[in-house]
């Protein structure tokens, strides 16, 4: 990780859809309690879609927009100064989200403490996926900067996908969470004990062949943001974002009548739907934030765009920390949540008034390290 005085310089509304994808990533992650949740703050089962299966593609689709930003010089650089770079940031972010999958480290008992089995971790994850997907999206754009390559290119992938899932998937419905090709996959590589194991079954959400189509919200994500620095912030961009965006929504809809919208296995279908409410979504911020002028709402979000990454490891560690404290047998979360919220409120409301209260103690630090100009790029 490293320090910077000054936030890179960037779009105004990209800086607010990338704030407001970290504070509602805080929320759906944090309930409190996994059983009491309104329907639109959990993921769709298994194919389907809700508002919680829009956070993690929006997280990979701003971190293309960045890489339209950071990668301005790229033209100067020789490739192995552009690869170290890129290589470092990737496996320190890597190392991280494996790191976080492993923490607080320990395992605490009722008179006794034992270090956690490192063997046992679970290899792959959110983090893991952002770093693989940045630096093989990095790769892409690096050497095909032309936009009517990468779409070619992204295009590419999203048929290969859908077409390797067809062909070795198993059983009757090669879709299907126990016969699906990304599963099988993974468990040929990876030890059973290293994958998710939250579905009822050994699968892996960000496993390793699903990484594939993930690398085109990146790729659209810089194409966007090229495209909104070349042609500003106007009301002819605002229009054609729409048009991009109707686009995307009509053939992710399209496609998912034989290639469902799913999540787990991050489908085409899936990729394209959530990039066509990316883009509706970040037209809508620019046409509130850069054609009607209407600006002073967006510092809430800000705080959040200002240091992304960082928050959202933050929020990891400290609500895993406050969970293993002991407090009058309990702990500071189950305290607040069983004694307070609980005895003021529903049980739904009460889990998601949790996650929106951990969400808002976020936004303090954010908000600390904003007003001290700390900016942390990991």
């Amino acid at each position: 990780m490293t320090l910077q005085n000054q936030p890179p310089k960037r779009y105004l509304s990209l800086d607010v859809l990338r704030g407001i994808t970290v504070a509602f990533m805080i929320v759906v992650n944090t309930p409190g309690s996994w059983s009491s949740i309104y329907s639109p703050f959990a993921h769709a089962t298994w194919h389907g879609f809700t508002l919680t299966d829009l956070v993690f593609p929006t997280f990979l689709f701003v971190v293309g927009n960045a890489i339209s930003f950071s990668f301005k010089k790229i033209d100067n650089q020789p490739f192995s100064a552009f690869f170290g770079r890129l290589l470092k940031r990737s496996v320190i972010i890597f190392l991280i989200g494996v790191l976080l999958n492993h923490f607080p480290f320990i395992d605490f008992g009722a008179d006794s403490w034992t270090l956690k089995d490192i063997s046992s971790v679970r290899i792959l994850g959110v983090l893991q996926r952002i770093a693989l997907c940045y630096f093989l999206g990095g790769l892409i754009i690096y050497f095909f900067r032309k936009a009517s390559t990468l779409l070619l290119i992204s295009t590419g992938i999203l048929l290969m996908y859908w077409l390797i899932l067809y062909l070795f998937g198993t059983g009757n419905d090669p879709y299907a969470l126990e016969t699906n090709a990304p599963k099988l996959f993974d468990d040929l590589i990876f030890n059973a004990k290293n994958l998710y194991q939250g579905l009822g079954i050994t699968f892996e959400p960000e496993g390793v062949l699903s990484t594939l189509p993930s690398i085109v919200h990146v790729i659209v994500g810089y194409l966007i943001g090229k495209f909104i620095q070349v042609n500003g912030n106007k009301r002819s961009t605002f229009l054609q974002l729409l048009v991009i965006a109707t686009t995307a929504l009509a053939i992710g809809l399209l496609w998912d009548t034989v290639f469902p919208i799913n999540k787990s296995l991050w489908t085409s279908s899936y990729v394209l739907y959530a990039l066509g409410w990316d883009i509706f979504i970040l037209a809508v911020l620019m046409g509130i934030i850069d054609l009607l002028h209407l600006k002073r709402w967006t510092y809430f979000f800000e705080v959040f765009g200002k240091n992304p990454l960082f928050i959202y490891i933050l929020a990891w560690v400290i609500i895993s920390a406050l969970h293993i404290i002991p407090v009058n047998g309990s702990t500071v979360p189950s305290l607040f949540y069983r004694d307070f919220l609980l005895n003021h409120f529903a049980d739904k409301t009460a889990s998601l008034l949790f996650a929106v209260c951990y969400m808002l103690l976020l936004w303090l630090i954010g908000f600390a390290l904003d007003k001290n100009k700390i900016y942390v790029k990991v």
